[in-house]
């Protein structure tokens, strides 16, 4: 197949990260796959003067230096400016995927001889700070829709009355997260990502720690993030900070820990949750994402949202277990990641993509 992804701009983010490794492994198998994005965005005078005067500083431009794909052989095509991908960008082909909402809006727009017109989604986009009505039009588009876990599939059924998803859940890179057995840390730790978006809830995880420490005082707290750690993302004065660590340092940031902390109040996956227990380090999420069905198979302890004395009870409850019992919560991680492979899933992604083509052969894709 001659496959297009068309991605908003290549960084170090998640979801990119995921498009990544599916390129790759297509490309791997024999397709030709280009990866197509706008360059990274630079803030405007305007925005750098309201972010000063509301006492924020200057907003720091994303760094261009890094993204997934420039450690790939893959083919990408950044545009010359930050505009929507039309026809003249890309070239003729079988399926073109769409991996975005905004990106969404150019791939319907984009002509059949583009290739079948498929949409991966890796969250509900419904935020604040986005355009809610444009984004739901997204969701009824006529675009086969890939989804990575079933809440998602659930949503798109029920809501967008879409019957015809493709599942194709996240999995986790063995070779880069995987760690040997080992017993708790001498310090109780736990861990967790930092992220000023408030859905990704770190102020429960944060007062869970807090709370936690009322019974076990020499509880440590590492994270790490995208952004510099600042006053108002609360983090305890002695929490052990990693900004932007190199990628071969995750896994022992994972692995200093005897729990994992995930309290998002709403996530599309949760792909942090896979690592960690790729680590042998059991979780404490909330209901979000894919983690009710990742954490009940016995890798870790699933709380109730928006609850921080749920996960300050959970914490204290990991803590205080033996080496023995904890080192059974911390096999049963480890056997949940490991039933999830990227080879699995790229099969499932391919799938997804014949399925695509086939459904715009036979007419099935029509605008609702």
């Amino acid at each position: 197949m001659r496959i297009t992804f068309i991605i908003p701009e290549a960084n170090t983010r998640g979801g990119i990260r995921v498009v990544a490794i599916y390129a790759e492994q297509l490309q791997k198998r024999g397709h030709d796959v280009l990866v197509v994005s706008q360059p990274h965005s630079i803030p405007t005078f305007r925005q750098q003067l309201k972010s000063v005067l509301k006492g924020k500083g200057l907003i720091k431009q994303e760094q261009s230096s890094f993204s997934y794909f420039d450690t790939l052989n893959v083919p990408h095509k950044i545009l010359e400016s930050r505009r929507p991908v039309i026809d003249q960008d890309i070239p003729d082909g079988e399926v073109v995927v769409a991996t975005w909402w905004e990106t969404a809006e150019w791939v319907a727009k984009l002509s059949h001889s583009k290739g079948a017109k498929a949409y991966f989604i890796q969250h509900h986009e419904i935020h604040p700070y986005l355009p809610k009505d444009r984004v739901i039009a997204t969701y009824y588009s006529p675009l086969h829709k890939i989804v990575i876990a079933r809440w998602l599939k659930e949503l798109m059924k029920n809501q967008y009355n879409d019957f015809s998803i493709s599942l194709v859940p996240n999995s986790v890179n063995l070779e880069q997260f995987q760690t040997t057995p080992r017993l708790k840390q001498d310090q109780p730790t736990v861990g967790m990502m930092s992220s000023k978006l408030d859905w990704k809830g770190c102020d429960i995880a944060i007062q869970g720690v807090i709370l936690a420490r009322q019974q076990i005082s020499n509880l440590s707290l590492v994270a790490f993030g995208q952004e510099q750690l600042t006053s108002d993302l609360n983090f305890p004065d002695d929490t052990q900070y990693f900004q932007q660590p190199p990628q071969p340092m995750l896994k022992d940031i994972y692995a200093r820990c005897d729990a994992w902390l995930f309290p998002s109040r709403l996530e599309g996956f949760g792909l942090p949750i896979l690592e960690a227990m790729a680590c042998r380090t059991p979780v404490i999420g909330t209901p979000a994402g894919a983690a009710p069905e990742l954490i009940s198979q016995g890798g870790g302890i699933l709380v109730k949202p928006e609850d921080p004395e749920d996960m300050a009870k959970a914490i204290i409850e990991i803590v205080n277990m033996s080496n023995d019992q904890w080192q059974v919560m911390s096999n049963a991680a480890y056997q949940t990641a490991t039933s999830y492979t990227w080879e699995d899933a790229t099969d499932l992604f391919e799938e997804a993509l014949y399925t695509a083509i086939e459904r715009t052969k036979n007419g099935d894709l029509k605008a609702q």
